[in-house]
């Protein structure tokens, strides 16, 4: 009888990216914390879908929650599997020069920073930059 030698984090990660929703996603919090109700309205799709995918990330350790009163601000979590951490700051680094990812982050540049914001529940918070010790490749 054979052992399966894969590592389970690794085996998570890629399950993880393997799905065009969470890339998005996780390009859409690199660098920042972000509340639910932007990555809804950015990628255009439901509140449960969102929160179904973010969790996924979350079990996969690669994304990190925080409620503040009614709102959920998520991040990106520094794995702590080094050859994890090297995968996904590759595919961080891939995504920022796709189009479509460029266009989801400008979206939500547009969704929290200009005068004519994106319809969005009254008193949503903005997504807040996150020092470096919070980005994947860093020590904490």
């Amino acid at each position: 009888m054979m052992r399966d030698h894969r590592s389970p984090e690794l085996v998570r990660l890629f399950a993880a990216l393997a799905d065009t929703t969470r890339l998005r996603l996780l390009n859409l919090i690199a660098g920042r914390e972000v509340c639910v109700c932007y990555l809804v309205e950015v990628l255009r799709q439901s509140q449960p879908k969102i929160s179904r995918h973010l969790a996924y990330l979350r079990k996969a350790g690669i994304v990190e929650a925080r409620r503040e009163g009614k709102w959920m601000h998520y991040r990106l979590s520094e794995p702590r599997n080094a050859e994890v951490a090297a995968i996904l700051s590759s595919v961080l680094g891939a995504l920022r020069s796709e189009r479509p990812m460029q266009a989801d982050a400008a979206k939500l540049a547009r969704a929290c920073c200009a005068p004519q914001r994106l319809v969005l529940p009254a008193g949503a918070p903005r997504p807040a930059a996150l020092s470096a010790t919070h980005s994947p490749g860093t020590q904490r």
